[in-house]
């Protein structure tokens, strides 16, 4: 729990705090939102908060050295199969894999990796605010910088198709070529 405090800043609070603040609300806010409207309210704040914090956690416990960045393309890449030879779609995973980890933990592109995962897909998860509900800067850019976030991941996804597909189609010529397959 103390962990969870330190990330987000709060600890989980009992049902009777949660009564306690709603009281101590403005009557005139009290008569827009009931109770559990509030409720329900507060804990979206929270889950935004919180939610991405958790992903990482999990990806750095049980993700083999992945971020978010080096996951999402690995994801990506492993849905662009070409072919059903056996063979090639092993050489094709262990490229994607190749790709994908030069993103994560250890890769050569590990700050980059890290850059896009902090600040662009967990960003773009909290609609482009920043850990501690503010938009920082992006705010007083404009409205255009909450999807910036939502274009770096799209453009990475284009770029990990792009790879994924002429590295794809290079091994499937290389397939047949060694008569793997007829397709």
């Amino acid at each position: 729990m103390d962990t969870l405090k330190n990330a987000t800043g709060m600890a989980q609070p009992t049902e009777e705090q949660k009564k306690a603040a709603y009281n101590e609300l403005p009557e005139e806010q009290k008569k827009k939102q009931t109770y559990s409207e509030w409720a329900a309210q507060v804990y979206a704040v929270q889950y935004e908060r919180w939610m991405p914090w958790i992903e990482d956690q999990y990806l750095r416990w049980f993700g083999k050295g992945d971020n978010k960045a080096s996951y999402a393309t690995k994801d990506t890449l492993a849905k662009s199969k070409i072919t059903g030879i056996k063979q090639v779609d092993q050489v094709q995973d262990d490229v994607h894999n190749l790709i994908g980890n030069q993103l994560g933990e250890n890769g050569f592109l590990a700050p980059v990796g890290n850059m896009v995962s902090k600040e662009g897909i967990n960003r773009s998860e909290r609609g482009g605010k920043e850990e501690d509900g503010s938009y920082g800067v992006a705010g007083q850019i404009g409205e255009g910088a909450k999807s910036a976030g939502g274009s770096v991941v799209g453009g990475a996804k284009g770029v990990g198709e792009g790879i994924g597909n002429g590295v794809g189609n290079g091994v499937k010529g290389l397939g047949g070529a060694l008569g793997f397959g007829g397709k």
